[in-house]
């Protein structure tokens, strides 16, 4: 038998998958030119599915000067990524969404010795930057509008996307994403962002109530089935997983790693809603196709709920919860805005963290959206009080408390709420940052955090009367100011040393505020003087009124309270209601801080894909 001509070849150990081969040739050292790759590479590159894991190893193993190095070959696979998002056509156009999500998000993370510069190089080069980032933006708007009503998850990346490239050194240049935030106004793509958005910050959510179960159980068809008898029909619960729950130790670390990962979508968020007036008004007035789905803007008030509950547990979970505070803030700010979330028209229900007492109120019926906004004021401020407390997150809870208040002010709305429970948490307040000044003295924050919550408390105690609802809260208002008189002389002792430059206004106040802080402090301190004398004038034993052996009913209390109304005298302190806009310059470190924990987090996102 005549011998065969082919050579027998040894069976290699292991097979390289081909899109591996391609990142070889794509980033291996070519010396001094990098070659371009013809369209037939590139059609193949995108058609065979990424190896995500792979790409992301030899990227980190890529320095930021060798990157610079090679920026023939990265400025070719960012154009060419463009390129095939832009067509549209299936495979391709999803295989480059996800090689430049992972592209993006390691080679943004590295450090450069001139950022602005080298990332643009290594991208698109200075002489085509704009053309090139201009079709990206183009890309990632296409994808939204593309993508189905169904799809609400899937605008995670590119949204997230467009959050990393807006943030990307944008206090250093002048950020083309950015601007491109500012002049995104097709209805349709936004409400597919918005629809996204919301089902992302639910599930997100959905990770705490998983953890520890925070409500009680309600009058569910099964258990009222049970309840008269007819047990046998109830829906079964035998496809629902059941699983052992965790004891307090495991609960705790479980919720010290919350928020998951996929929180770093909230700086998208705050960046679109901070540049863009129209996707703010979408996101607060979209509603939903049935009740029981909660709103996308529902959605979010829940998930900040969950955050600022747990926000002492870590500094990544302050960090989020802090840029959550500061997109409300924006929003509370534009006045139309703020109207909207004090409408009856816009009332929803919104499901708030109650998983560590002291619990919110329950508050089943229909509320404007500001009144969950009131309630996680409350809760993030009762349940952060540490002796390292975290200053800068509690100056902006009072900010947004301090235009909420503000707001019903300047429009003489009279708001229904429970203000005797916002009355008592700013007291507590009073009470630790006296008890534990020393803890916080010397904080660079402190005066601005001191200005700002008597700014709060001064606005409810001179204009109260405009906004609450009926005289009862605000009685109660006054009584509590009484009852913790003896705590605002040692107040203004313990924070005399604060230093402040001269004529600078407070941090939460207009330079047209007439009362300085101690002004504000001083009033306090007399009107507690005022009640004091009068309710122990009743007692028949002056300067007993903590300690007098007379019990007065409450009653009795407030008909003194409203008599002493009469003759008691409030200074002059016009302007408290003003305020000074949001500027990101003011928070320049915060928003940099942020953006380096969403890189990481993204990373982890992406790496999971």
């Amino acid at each position: 038998m005549e011998a065969s001509p082919l050579t027998r070849q040894n069976r290699p150990s292991s097979f390289q998958p081909k899109i591996d081969n391609l990142y070889e040739l794509l980033f291996e050292t070519h010396g001094d030119e990098v070659p371009d790759f013809d369209d037939g590479f590139w059609r193949e590159f995108f058609l065979l599915r990424p190896d995500k894991a792979n790409l992301r190893r030899r990227l980190e193993d890529i320095n930021a000067d060798d990157l610079l190095q090679i920026q023939g070959a990265t400025q070719q696979l960012f154009r060419q990524a463009v390129v095939h998002i832009n067509l549209g056509n299936g495979v391709s156009n999803e295989t480059a969404l996800d090689t430049l999500i992972v592209f993006l998000n390691i080679v943004l993370a590295k450090r450069y010795t001139n950022p602005s510069s080298e990332i643009i190089t290594v991208l698109a080069g200075l002489d085509v930057v704009d053309t090139v980032f201009l079709d990206f933006a183009d890309a990632v708007e296409n994808i939204i509008r593309s993508d189905g009503p169904n799809d609400s998850l899937r605008l995670f990346e590119p949204f997230l996307l467009l959050g990393l490239l807006a943030n990307y050194n944008k206090f250093e240049f002048r950020n083309p994403y950015r601007l491109r935030f500012e002049d995104f106004v097709n209805d349709a793509a936004i409400q597919k962002l918005i629809v996204g958005f919301g089902s992302i910050c639910s599930r997100s959510r959905d990770y705490y109530v998983a953890t520890q179960e925070d409500i009680e159980e309600g009058w569910t068809l099964s258990n009222t089935l049970k309840y008269i008898g007819l047990g046998v029909l109830a829906p079964s619960r035998s496809s629902t997983p059941t699983r052992n729950p965790p004891n307090a130790d495991e609960t705790k670390d479980l919720l010290s790693r919350l928020p998951e990962d996929d929180a770093c979508i909230l700086l998208s968020a705050y960046d679109f809603i901070h540049a863009n007036k129209l996707f703010a008004h979408t996101f607060i007035s979209h509603s939903s196709d049935t009740s029981k789905i909660e709103t996308p803007f529902s959605a979010f008030l829940s998930v900040t709920s969950y955050i600022l509950h747990h926000a002492f547990r870590s500094s990544r979970s302050t960090l989020y919860g802090h840029l959550n505070l500061i997109t409300l803030r924006i929003i509370i700010e534009d006045q139309p805005l703020c109207a909207k979330i004090f409408s009856p028209e816009l009332s929803t229900l919104v499901r708030l963290c109650r998983q560590r007492p002291p619990y919110l109120p329950k508050s089943p019926a229909l509320r404007p959206l500001a009144a969950a906004i009131f309630d996680i004021a409350i809760d993030t401020i009762t349940h952060n009080l540490r002796r390292r407390l975290s200053v800068s997150l509690y100056i902006t809870t009072l900010n947004v408390l301090h235009r909420l208040l503000s707001y019903l002010l300047m429009t003489r709305t009279r708001f229904p709420y429970h203000w005797p429970l916002l009355w008592q948490t700013l007291l507590s307040l009073l009470r630790f940052l006296t008890t534990y000044a020393d803890s916080i003295k010397h904080d660079p924050d402190l005066p601005s955090l001191i200005d700002t919550f008597l700014a709060v408390l001064s606005l409810a105690v001179c204009s109260g009367d405009v906004f609450l609802p009926d005289t009862d809260s605000y009685d109660d208002l006054f009584y509590k100011i009484v009852e913790n008189g003896h705590l605002l002389p040692r107040f203004k002792s313990v924070f005399s040393h604060l230093s402040r430059p001269t004529g600078a206004a407070p941090a939460t106040l207009s330079s047209q505020a007439t009362a300085s802080p101690t002004a504000l402090i001083d009033t306090l301190i007399s009107i507690s003087d005022h009640f004091t004398s009068l309710l122990d004038e009743e007692k028949g034993k002056v300067g007993t009124f903590s300690g007098g052996t007379k019990n007065l009913s409450p009653k009795e209390v407030s008909r003194i309270i409203r008599k002493g109304y009469e003759t008691l005298r409030v200074p002059e302190t016009e302007g408290l209601e003003r305020w000074v806009r949001w500027r990101e310059v003011d928070e320049k470190g915060l928003l940099k801080k942020a953006g380096r924990q969403v890189v990481e987090d993204a990373r982890r996102v992406v790496g999971s894909g």
